[in-house]
């Protein structure tokens, strides 16, 4: 197979690399960027998990080819924490609302959370629930999650307000 080279910012870095026309970009990023955050459940893109964003959209990484990310700017889960280590506002959200359990779907909905609070944007605690609807927990940590989504949308994250129900 030939390889096509790809050029992209991950995680704020800038990163080239030649990978075969139909890897997808989950693969890519796990398999050759190493972020290991970005989990593969149905590789259909019902589940959710390999959610990540791209130029600020949260895209399927499962559906989507490494090739097509050329030029973007994408962001794992990896890339949220602040470089000091400082939790990103989603991320502190979910720890205070206890909103994971065995943390296999947390990324793809963090990523989720980010791309619609990302910026200027705060999404409303409807459209963050709604947005929930793409994601499959097999904890049954949505009660979590939704404490976590009225935080973010009333901007209570820090305040301690995001545990108590």
């Amino acid at each position: 197979m030939s390889k096509h080279a790809i050029d992209l910012t991950l995680n704020g870095q800038r990163r080239s690399a030649g990978v075969e026309a139909r890897t997808s970009l989950a693969d890519y990023l796990r398999l050759d960027a190493g972020c290991t955050g970005v989990h593969l459940g149905c590789e259909h893109g019902v589940c959710g998990a390999c959610t990540v964003t791209v130029d600020g959209r949260a895209v399927r990484s499962c559906l989507m080819l490494a090739v097509q990310a050329d030029g973007c700017a994408v962001t794992t889960v990896e890339g949220l924490a602040a470089p000091d280590g400082t939790f990103h506002p989603v991320q502190q959200a979910m720890r205070e609302a206890h909103g994971l359990q065995c943390g296999f779907c947390t990324p793809g909905v963090l990523m989720t959370f980010a791309a619609l609070t990302g910026g200027e944007a705060r999404a409303s605690e409807e459209e963050l629930v709604s947005a929930m609807s793409g994601h499959v927990c097999r904890c049954t940590g949505y009660q979590g999650i939704r404490r976590a989504a009225r935080a973010l949308a009333e901007g209570t994250v820090g305040a301690g307000a995001g545990a108590a129900e």
